[in-house]
Formats: structure tokens, sequence, C-alpha cells
């Protein structure tokens, strides 16, 4: 299935304007989406379009460990090992399809997926709300006001 010329200017700008919590909810969503092409090809005795799009939801996978940092947070270690097993996984599904185990990776795909989805939503209703905030402290400080510092009276002599 090709894209047409619209469909991939509507996605680069989609991703062109995405938050990086975003970026990251949009990987999980096409590796669900590949996970699952993957055992409908397999349930229909297609091997060779499961192995397709298994090897796409590995790169995906590969590039979701790549990109982590693992000196940033306490967790990081353990998404990696959880990468690493998804990777295993799927490796494994890729040599001898089983609908078992790639039921497994799609179900730890989909629970990262919407644990991004709901960090990523928690973050931006933070700073909405910190604009907002901001913005109703500017408006009760009344017309004409700054955010400078006030200035010492000067002495009158």
């Amino acid at each position: 299935m090709t894209a047409s010329p619209a469909q991939l200017r509507y996605l680069a700008d989609a991703v062109s304007t995405a938050s990086p919590a975003q970026r990251v909810v949009m990987l999980y969503d096409r590796l669900v989406l590949d996970l699952r092409r993957a055992g409908e090809a397999h349930a229909l005795g297609d091997i060779f379009a499961g192995s397709e799009q298994l090897r796409h939801a590995q790169l995906i996978v590969a590039e979701l460990r790549a990109s982590l940092r693992l000196d940033d947070w306490d967790g990081a270690e353990n998404l990696a090992g959880l990468y690493g097993f998804m990777l295993a996984e799927l490796m494994a599904v890729n040599v001898n399809p089983d609908a078992e185990r790639l039921n497994k990776v799609i179900d730890i795909t989909a629970g990262l997926r919407d644990a991004w989805r709901t960090a990523g939503a928690e973050v931006i209703n933070a700073s909405a709300a910190a604009a907002s905030a901001a913005s109703a402290a500017t408006a009760s400080r009344g017309p004409g006001s700054t955010d400078a510092p006030p200035r010492p009276a000067a002495w009158v002599g």
C-alpha cells in the first residue's frame, strides 16, 4: 500500500509539529500496527508479509532502545531490558511464527504506548495550567504593569 503525496505531506507535517512525547506515541502506534499486521499475515499463511512487518517492528524497537538516555532516569535500564526482551521475542516469532508470543509483545507495546500517551497529556495539561496561571497573574497586576523588578524610590531633597 503506497501513500499518496498528500498523505506523505500530512504525515511529515504531523511529525514535525508533534512534541517529543507525541512522536514516541506515534512510534508505538506504528509498532502496534506492524505487529498486528504481522499476526494477520501469519494467520493467513503469508510468512513473507509477516516477516516484513516484524522486521520493521524490530527497527522501531531498536530505535526506541538506542534513543534511551540511560543516565537521565532510574527506570531507563529497566526499559532498555524490556526493549531487549521485545527484540528477542520478535526475532523468535520471525523464525517460528507464534501468535501467543506475538500477542504478548503487542500487549507490552500497547501498555507502553498508553503510558506515554498519558504522560504526554499530563505534560501538556501542566504546561497549559502554568501558562494560564502566568496569564492570570499578569492580568491581575493591571494595565501598564511589567515584570520588571521595582526600582528604589529617588530621594527627594
